[in-house]
């Protein structure tokens, strides 16, 4: 009789507990297919898709969107008088159609307005990367921010933790902040000379029972890569602190990837999305004149617009970014991503992109080091081919970049891949740059990556059913990747 009793009241638990998580989920008005993947998931897997829930399924910080607004507040009023007013620039920003409409789209989107910088380089080649940053931090004489997804305690890792030390002894304030997740890792005994020599380190949203019991969520991870010195220089892309990524370590099989310096008044906005994600982890909002240094008024057509997307508000600017850029093209579309679960308004301006006559190129690893995000992005593959877009699958190596160039002329650059982790529940950071010489370096890498890639060509019955059937299921879950 007990048990009878005891398997009611489960019964009735879990049936209430379903209820409740189905109303939370309705009401935070996820897309459809997310929503009922998330309710499959709950009823198939009464207890194991609630413990999966409480740690990957709310959307939403509450507290992180009140600390942020707290941070922002406070930033804006310490350093109004040094950052330039965005409207005295606009007007000479270029009048052409689909530019103003995009960065017209990012300003209403909470964005800042595009301003120019004073130069740019790209940085195609880790070890490229690194020495350039290396090279910039040993310039630096006020301080060195630097924020990663992934950060390894090895041979790289440790080259430039060294450099910050050495930094750090030579008064220089040095704050690094990593990922709790990413960069896992990394331990106390790591970083602790670092903090012994000044230095201060923090981590993003760590794991663990925070007050009152209640779980950190293993979602909401910074995916960012900022590196801000003295306020004037600043770097941004894909390429995390691992070995990974040097062909010196990891030789041919070093990944391939994208990142850029950035030198004068665009700096600003990395700076400042840096001491958001500080003043999150640390509750400290350091501030000092020298973070927000003036420039000299430029009149260049060197336009950048950095924009940033996460959980903690709902505007979704690079999901935007993306669409509109896509679906504004008249020419040409090259995208290139290491992980593609593009949502279903992605799927649709690609397809009807394509269907318009534009040229669409994908550039996607042919592995990537998920099994089950590869499986997911080639059950896409085929209704994209089917509508003119043309599909390449690079290496090995691994491919990393994510960069966007539309009609020639626009690009963007940063940590931001296509699919719904990056674009609903990271943090991520882009570079959207309005310059057409930058757009035409960029597209021949794009061209030069073409030739260690193979076309993608539908496989129609050659794919074993073993093969489709993975890749179906792998895609139920794309809402949830």
């Amino acid at each position: 009789m007990q048990s009878e009793y005891l398997t009611t009241f489960l019964s009735l638990a879990w049936l209430a507990w379903l209820i409740l998580v189905g109303v939370a989920l309705i009401l935070e008005r996820r897309s459809p297919a997310a929503t009922l993947a998330w309710l499959l998931a709950l009823l198939f897997l009464p207890y194991i898709g609630a413990v999966i829930y409480l740690l990957f399924g709310p959307r939403r910080l509450r507290r992180r969107r009140l600390r942020y607004s707290r941070a922002r507040n406070r930033l804006v009023q310490s350093a109004q008088h040094r950052l330039r007013e965005d409207q005295a620039m606009w007007p000479s920003f270029p009048n052409i159609g689909l530019e103003t409409q995009l960065a017209t789209l990012m300003k209403r989107s909470g964005q800042g307005m595009p301003v120019t910088a004073l130069n740019i380089t790209l940085l195609e080649t880790g070890d490229g990367c690194f020495e350039a940053m290396e090279t910039a931090i040993r310039a630096a004489t006020h301080h060195i921010h630097l924020e990663y997804y992934i950060w390894q305690p090895d041979g790289i890792g440790t080259r430039l933790r060294d450099l910050l030390i050495e930094k750090a002894r030579a008064w220089v304030q040095v704050r690094l902040l990593l990922d709790a997740i990413g960069s896992n890792s990394v331990n106390r005994r790591f970083l602790q000379p670092l903090e012994e020599a000044g230095g201060a380190t923090a981590w993003f949203n760590p794991i663990g029972l925070a007050r009152r019991l209640r779980p950190n969520h293993v979602n909401f991870r910074t995916h960012r890569k900022i590196v801000v010195l003295d306020g004037k220089v600043g770097f941004i892309g894909g390429i995390n602190v691992c070995d990974n990524h040097s062909s010196f370590s990891s030789c041919e099989n070093a990944w391939r990837d994208t990142h850029m310096r950035i030198d004068g008044e665009p700096v600003h906005r990395l700076q400042f999305i840096f001491l958001e994600d500080w003043y999150f982890a640390t509750d400290e909002a350091p501030f000092e004149p020298e973070f927000f240094p003036q420039f000299p008024e430029q009149t260049g057509d060197l336009w950048l617009q950095i924009i940033e997307s996460g959980p903690d508000n709902n505007r979704d600017a690079i999901a935007k970014f993306f669409f509109a850029a896509i679906a504004g093209a008249q020419q040409q579309v090259l995208l290139t991503t290491p992980y593609f679960v593009p949502t279903e308004a992605l799927t649709t301006a690609l397809i009807t992109t394509a269907l318009r006559g534009v040229e669409v190129r994908i550039l996607v690893p042919k592995h990537s080091d998920s099994r089950l995000v590869t499986a997911a992005a080639r059950s896409y593959y085929d209704e994209l081919v089917s509508a003119g877009v043309h599909i390449d699958e690079y290496g090995p190596p691994m491919l990393h970049a994510k960069v966007l160039v539309v009609d020639q002329r626009i690009a963007a650059v940063g940590s931001a891949n296509f699919d719904n982790r990056s674009l609903s529940l990271n943090f991520e950071i882009m570079a959207v740059i309005y310059h057409p010489q930058t757009a035409q370096q960029l597209i021949r890498t794009f061209e030069a990556d073409l030739k260690l890639a193979r076309h993608y060509v539908k496989p129609g019955r050659r794919a074993t059913l073993g093969q489709r059937l993975f890749e179906a299921t792998a895609r139920l879950l794309s809402p949830l990747l």
